[in-house]
């Protein structure tokens, strides 16, 4: 058949529990649930290392951060390994970005194999936001999530009808710090935001460098949640401290969903208009974001860590040809087998990106079963002890009904992360029967065999991935390339 068309949109930080298609308790999001209802949902697709720099790598290039070099928010893509981007131009497709790329700011480090691209220098800003293209820096007047909106229909517009094409739309909403537009103001309001059932968790069976993370609500500053803190709430008592942590989530959740609510609108006019043209048909729509994002669970916010709210990303996907609407994938990917699917989609043979360390999921989109699929997710977190949350070094793995975390708490040299090491510490969770992950069994006698299975399946996962365990202070570090 002909190849498809591909628009893939990727917002930052957007936890799947914010969208109503999975269930979400706080908000709306009509356009991303119509994807669901037109195409299929994704229900166990998990992010490889929670941050955007190195989730972003390994979405373009199907390779864990080992591999292409890009373990931390302050690593520099270097383009070591081929991206999708230029395998797809080299298939005559027409390509282009909007938005957020966070892979570095150097000439080294910007979008290849893209006809025309807009990029955010690092984060972004959400008003008037300055952009680097093909031609320079320059700034464009407006909201940011309206105006990639924007730029990627203009490119629909300016297409060559006879080739297909490739649009990437890369939303830095909803990221810190969670300007809405105003057009939304009176939506979700303060004091109105249901409270997660876990929000009060009190992490007593927890890895000691967990419990010491600095992504409490009581963390959130005054850039984040915008109001003044009244006088009652500046005591240090444990009362006034609980009362505040609700009191900055009720704010920051009121502009965080307003953000997300512009990027539901930005979905919901790309599919308008593939529509109105007569190329829904034959368009394979993808929705996800970077990583998950913690929405007061667990009593955080931000992400990083390897628990379900940070792991999980959504992920729905309409391609009216080949998947049936109103379907559930139930098979676990990762990130790192985005790229697989996109080339098998466009035709592309597997050898265009020799490094590619993934798996394409288009049969199950089809709806078929595969199955010799891998039912486990391997996971690293490189950034230790940053400068500002303070995250623990960890990887693990995350099966369907269990999950294993190794805190290895050493930097290894990683850009961003502090000097510091910290004694290894271990959890375990029974995802059967401890689903929201309140209770680390690691130590408990009657979970020994499942301890060491995951243990001896992490090492196998390592192994085939080429990911070197720790092996105390005296492993070796990796080249990582810096700006």
């Amino acid at each position: 058949m002909t190849r498809p068309n591909i628009v893939f949109i990727m917002s930052d930080d957007h936890a799947a529990h914010s969208i109503s298609a999975y269930g979400s308790r706080v908000n709306t999001t009509p356009h991303m649930d119509r994807l669901a209802a037109e195409g299929a949902r994704m229900d166990a697709v998990y992010c490889t290392n929670a941050i955007c720099t190195p989730s972003r790598a390994s979405i373009l290039t199907g390779t864990y951060s080992h591999i292409n070099r890009a373990p931390s928010i302050y690593s520099e893509f270097d383009h070591r390994v081929r991206t999708v981007p230029e395998v797809l131009s080299e298939c005559g497709y027409q390509t282009a970005l909007y938005g957020k790329w966070h892979l570095g700011r150097s000439e080294r480090s910007r979008p290849r194999g893209v006809d025309d691209w807009r990029i955010y220098p690092d984060q972004g800003a959400y008003v008037d936001p300055v952009m680097i293209g093909p031609d320079g820096e320059e700034t464009h007047e407006g909201y940011a999530t309206d105006i990639v909106t924007r730029q990627s229909l203009d490119f629909l517009d300016r297409r060559d009808p006879e080739r297909p094409f490739s649009l990437m739309v890369h939303h830095k909403a909803p990221h810190r710090p969670w300007v809405p537009h105003p057009r939304y103001e009176g939506r979700y309001e303060a004091g109105t935001i249901p409270e997660p059932e876990t929000m009060w968790d009190d992490h007593a069976s927890r890895a000691q460098v967990v419990r010491e993370v600095a992504m409490q609500l009581d963390d959130l500053r005054p850039t984040d949640y915008k109001d003044e803190l009244p006088a009652e709430l500046e005591g240090d008592d444990e009362a006034t401290r609980r009362a505040r942590s609700s009191w900055k989530y009720q704010r920051y959740m009121r502009d965080y969903l307003r953000c997300v609510q512009a990027v539901d609108d930005s979905v919901g006019e790309i599919l308008n208009y593939l529509e109105e043209n007569g190329l829904a048909e034959n368009t394979l729509v993808i929705y996800t974001s970077d990583q998950g994002f913690f929405l007061g669970d667990h009593g955080w916010f931000d992400k990083r860590l390897m628990l379900d709210e940070s792991l999980t990303m959504p992920m729905l996907v309409r391609w009216p040809a080949q998947v049936p609407a109103g379907s559930r994938v139930t098979d676990i990917v990762s990130n790192v087998d985005f790229a697989a699917t996109l080339l098998e989609a466009a035709g592309a043979e597997p050898s265009a990106l020799p490094d590619q360390q993934g798996r394409s999921f288009l049969t199950q989109l089809r709806g078929e079963d595969v199955e010799d699929w891998r039912q486990a997710v391997y996971y690293r977190y490189w950034e230790h002890d940053d400068p500002e949350h303070h995250a623990p070094a960890h990887y693990g793995v995350r099966t369907p009904t269990h999950k294993y975390i190794r805190y290895y708490n050493d930097g290894l040299g990683t850009p961003g992360s502090s000097d510091r090491i910290m004694p290894i510490e271990d959890e375990l969770y029974d995802l059967v029967a401890d689903p929201r992950e309140m209770t680390n069994v690691v130590e408990d006698p009657a979970y020994a065999e499942v301890l060491e299975e995951l243990r001896s399946l992490t090492a196998q996962l390592q192994a085939e991935y080429g990911d070197a365990p720790y092996e105390g202070p005296d492993t070796p570090r990796l080249e990582w390339p810096t700006a």
